[in-house]
């Protein structure tokens, strides 16, 4: 019945895994073909269609060399799905724990997707022209090289920091201006909700760490004991041998 219950979920989690990627990937497919490097839509006052790209991670950041971080987010992705797998198999997990990982792994996948592929896909982007689809391989960029499609922008409000503020005082700024797209916003949602509501399952998941640790010093100990143990036994022994 448990491991009935496990494939169910398994299958559950895979299809929401696939339907969500299939969203991220048509939009960022529509935004590619359809805007110009640059060009913004304003849709209302707190929301804009901003077509920009990006080397980096979520949200635009960006901090190691493009070929790094693409490892980088491929090894994090392994792991993941890895974890995944190991959770779901032996059902000790919630479903809205499980559901939470898998929308990480979702966001993770979803921009490893555009590093893989879209460098091959299609020609470069331009505020000049709109991008276009040529023949695979014939792209702007080689393998793992290719640019992350953003899009996303909530400008909800403009501020000034008051004068008196350090390096910033009197300068003008928007909260919320980054610009993301569909899988960043499954990593973000994925991670807050945990942080929120998964406090139990992340204590566990550093308690197990910490089990291991503790259960490997425990058997180093009694190793070197019984080696000590057994030192002392073969020197009685020749004792008694000469005697």
């Amino acid at each position: 019945m448990e491991k009935k219950r496990n494939l169910h979920i398994g299958w559950l989690v895979t299809a929401m895994v696939v339907v969500l990627l299939i969203i991220d990937q048509w939009i960022k497919l529509y935004i590619k073909t359809h805007f110009c490097l640059g060009e913004s839509v304003r849709v209302t006052d707190w929301f804009f269609i901003d077509f920009i790209e990006n080397n980096g991670m979520a949200w635009g950041m960006s901090f190691i060399g493009k070929f790094w971080l693409s490892l980088l987010r491929s090894v994090a992705i392994v792991a993941l799905i890895v974890y995944l797998y190991r959770i779901i198999r032996r059902g000790t997990h919630r479903l809205l724990y499980i559901i939470l990982v898998a929308l990480v792994l979702t966001g993770a996948i979803g921009n490893m997707i555009d590093s893989m592929f879209y460098g091959l896909m299609f020609t470069a982007s331009s505020p000049y022209y709109v991008s276009y689809m040529v023949p695979f391989g014939d792209g702007y960029a080689p393998f793992f090289m290719g640019k992350v499609v953003d899009m996303f922008r909530f400008p909800f409000f403009s501020y000034t920091w008051p004068e008196w503020v350090p390096f910033w005082g009197g300068q003008q700024g928007t909260f919320f201006d980054p610009v993301f797209n569909f899988a960043d916003a499954c990593v973000s949602v994925g991670i807050i909700s945990m942080l929120l509501f998964c406090r139990k399952e992340l204590e566990q998941l550093g308690g197990n760490d910490k089990k291991k640790g503790e259960k490997k010093e425990t058997s180093t100990q009694a190793d070197k004991k019984e080696t000590s143990v057994n030192k002392k036994g073969s020197k009685e022994d020749n004792k008694e041998d000469k005697k």
